[in-house]
């Protein structure tokens, strides 16, 4: 036995391990788990083992969804969903307020199973996870009550599969079941395959507090019973795990109109200036990279310091490390825990041996007996080194240094992904500056791995789209109010004609061009087609190239604010209304009018489509600003082709967007005459490309462009799957659009200007924190 007196002169902790036999005791009374589906649980049927990753000792054995359990699971979601959604806003709150309160009752049973399950240290489970799973159900019976008058005229999507990652389960499945029950709709959700145990109590939860048969089903299994669930009939898709997993989903959804959010990998940067608070910064890499063992989505894996203080970081970098204790899950000391299973330790170390191989330094990070690693990172890795470019995923950062802010950014954004980053800086200015460049859905200022149900949490590029938490994710379990549809003229199929001369009865011929980069230009291939009045070009893939290189240059316009774009947007119908007569002509006086006011609408808009702060942790600023992303594909509806082209074309523009429009391929012209509108405008160049041709040709190569960050289509649906497949590419969000009175009321608004924006997420502290309120690990 330590003596007192032994342990005052060494300070080291002695074991304090928390008592598992209440889980372990229900595992044993629990036997083979079936899965939860109609409110019941089913007769176990083929079983597989979830073992305790610290010890290898078997759990539990857990069902095998097959698709025939998918399907019962999802006919009884889809029976139960028409009652779930007629109760009122407040009896879904009070369900919800339910699983909140019992969640916080079973909390130190649940911080336990989640721990031997997972292997991650009882601490973080315990301040972390059940805590948030907690607030996540109270939040959500808020929205529950809030969602008619905030959300009027939405409506429940129905029934949503939902897949979760193993890294944080019992959180997960809450990210995902509370907004959906609280907007109405009904869930089958499956768990990882290692990590099944906490959603197999949930479902006991549900039972507890009497919600109805049938809203929350629970199928266990592998990737076989997601891929079943995917290609089951629900209305949404929402899912947590890899990219190439996601990439694979949104490539068997495309064409279906079936909604999909993907929360995927991430390569976050964790930015150190050099006047940054060196031992704050540290702790900040400890929430960052070794919470959790590192394997954290967003983790904060690529440590970027200032090479003026990057010799000192690295020492107190090193010193810390040392100091971090890496043991048994259920010891209360424990800082890293266990690797959550054999075969991603494997990966991990493959990933470390491939970065050394070609260069790399590995400081630490060495593997211990069973299914531990010890913290380290790897050095000295160039741009393309496999530890650089790789979602790792465990306990090993990279660390590499730059000497000015702009270096820091350019090294932040290049990576495929956009997640989350961290920037440490003593200056407001400075820090903010990089939290507005940083290409990341979230951004944390001097801090790390904060998370608020009030705070919505995604990403951009190639970590997904859609978001979790807040109104934002609230949204993304609604259907907007419905539009009055309206027929779309059937397209006719463009014939090749080579350019024309002079035509009769005009004393000068006017060929239209496409419009790349401000100027007026002929299409690579230079045939033309009949159209209405005349002959159109014939744009081809190469147009769509050099059409997106212009939209790309044009990234000052984003920058002009939203009072800038609006002066351009009211000179803009101030231009149109001098050439009224001549646009009707082409099309009609009413279609003229209708154009100029859509204008007007999204001139106003453009300074007024506002973020928000929102309500989180005490202590901190947390804003929620909408983002333009970028370069939008456009394909416009055949019908109505001036205002079916403006009324998608201005909302994208109004919030800082360049576009790449494909207009009206049956009636071209009435756009090609907005050449010189846009021209007398002050619209800088490259802000609107067109290129006219073949719609169902030109659109999969414009989505399939890895510059393009969004895709609006409004065309038949026989278009959407080869559109969906192209955007998959690089995970772009399509938003398919309902063709309707393109001059009327239903034909602008918010919805559009959602689509065009995408959310960033920034956490400020601020002030002297509350106690209990600093990193996410503490």
């Amino acid at each position: 036995m330590s003596q007192v007196s032994k342990i005052m002169q060494t300070m080291e902790y002695g074991p304090s391990v928390e008592d598992s036999a209440a889980v372990r005791d229900w595992l044993s009374r629990r036997g083979r788990f079936g899965h939860f589906i109609n409110g019941s649980f089913t007769k176990p049927g083929e079983t597989f083992e979830t073992r305790d990753p610290a010890t290898g000792e078997v759990l539990a054995h857990v069902s095998q969804g097959t698709e025939a359990d998918v399907k019962a699971a999802v006919k009884a979601a889809r029976r139960a969903q028409k009652g779930w959604a007629a109760l009122s806003g407040t009896e879904r709150a009070r369900h919800l307020y339910a699983l909140a309160r019992h969640v916080q009752k079973r909390e130190r049973f649940l911080s336990v199973l989640e721990t031997l399950d997972n292997g991650k240290p009882i601490r973080e489970a315990r301040d972390i996870d059940v805590p948030l799973v907690a607030r996540h159900f109270y939040h959500h019976a808020g929205w529950a009550e809030l969602r008619d008058t905030r959300f009027p005229g939405h409506a429940p999507l129905g029934v949503c599969g939902q897949i979760i990652p193993w890294n944080f389960p019992l959180l997960m499945l809450a990210w995902k079941i509370a907004p959906a029950l609280a907007a109405g709709n009904t869930v089958v959700l499956k768990p990882a395959e290692y990590t099944p145990l906490t959603a197999l109590a949930f479902a006991e939860i549900c039972l507890e507090v009497g919600l109805p048969a049938g809203v929350v089903n629970i199928v266990t299994g592998d990737g076989a019973t997601g891929a079943a669930l995917v290609a089951a009939q629900v209305d949404k898709i929402a899912f947590t795990g890899s990219t190439e997993v996601g990439r694979g989903i949104a490539t068997a959804l495309a064409g279906t109109g079936r909604k999909l959010t993907l929360e995927l990998g991430g390569k976050s940067p964790f930015v150190v200036m050099e006047d940054a608070d060196l031992d704050a910064a540290i702790e900040g890499v400890v929430d960052s990279i070794w919470f959790n063992q590192g394997q954290v989505c967003c983790a904060g894996s690529r440590i970027l310091v200032a090479e003026a203080v990057a010799e000192r970081f690295e020492a107190l970098l090193r010193a810390r490390m040392a100091r971090l204790r890496l043991g048994p899950p259920l010891d209360k000391s424990t800082d890293v825990g266990a690797i959550v299973d054999p075969v991603q330790k494997d990966r991990i170390l493959s990933i470390c041996r491939a970065a050394t191989e070609a260069g790399a330094e590995l400081v630490g990070g060495q593997p211990q007996d069973g299914c531990f690693i010890a913290p380290g990172y790897l050095k000295n890795t160039a741009p393309a080194n496999p530890g650089m470019e790789q979602e790792i995923f465990g306990p090993i950062a990279t660390l590499s240094t730059f000497r000015t802010a702009d270096e820091a950014v350019e090294l932040a954004n290049a990576t495929r992904y956009g997640l989350a980053a961290s920037v440490w800086s003593e200056s407001a200015t400075v820090a903010t500056d990089l939290a507005a460049r940083i290409k990341a859905g979230v951004v944390w200022i001097n801090s790390a791995n904060m998370f608020d149900a009030a705070a919505p949490f995604g990403g951009y590029r190639e970590s997904g789209y859609g978001r979790e938490g807040g109104a934002a994710g609230m949204l993304d379990y609604l259907a907007e109010p419905p539009v009055r549809a309206a027929r779309d003229a059937a397209t006719t199929a463009p014939v090749a004609t080579p350019e024309p001369g002079t035509t009769a009865g005009q004393a000068i011929d006017r060929t239209a061009k496409l419009y790349i980069g401000g100027a007026q230009k002929r299409p690579d291939g230079g045939a033309m087609y009949a159209v209405p009045g005349g002959l159109a070009p014939l744009g081809g893939r190469k147009d769509i190239r050099n059409a997106v290189e212009a939209a790309a240059k044009a990234g000052k316009w984003a920058a002009m604010g939203g009072h800038g774009r609006a002066q351009v947007l009211y000179f803009l119908a101030e231009n149109l209304a001098a050439r009224a007569f001549e646009f009707a002509s082409r099309t009609s006086q009413s279609e003229v009018e209708a154009a100029i006011a859509r204008i007007f609408h999204y001139a106003a808009w453009a300074d007024k489509f506002d973020g928000a702060n929102v309500q989180a942790k005490a202590g901190h600023l947390v804003n929620v600003l909408p983002e333009p992303h970028g370069v939008i594909g456009i394909a416009c509806p055949n019908a109505q082709p001036l205002t079916g082209f403006l009324s998608l074309v201005l909302p994208a523009i109004a919030m800082g967007n360049t576009v790449v429009a494909i207009p009206s391929q049956n009636d071209p012209l009435p756009v090609t005459d907005l050449y010189q509108v846009f021209d007398t405008s002050d619209l800088p160049a490259g802000v609107v490309n067109i290129v006219t041709g073949a719609r169902a040709e030109l659109a999969p190569v414009l989505a399939a462009h890895d510059e393009v960050a969004a895709f609006w289509h409004a065309g038949p649906p026989q278009e959407r799957a080869a559109i969906d497949r192209a955007a998959s590419g690089n995970l772009k969000p399509v938003f398919g659009i309902q063709n309707r009175d393109w001059t009327g009321p239903q034909a602008q608004g918010e919805d559009f200007l959602r689509y065009a924006t995408r959310c960033k997420t920034i956490w400020l502290p601020y002030g002297a924190l509350p106690a209990g309120s600093g990193g996410a690990a503490y």
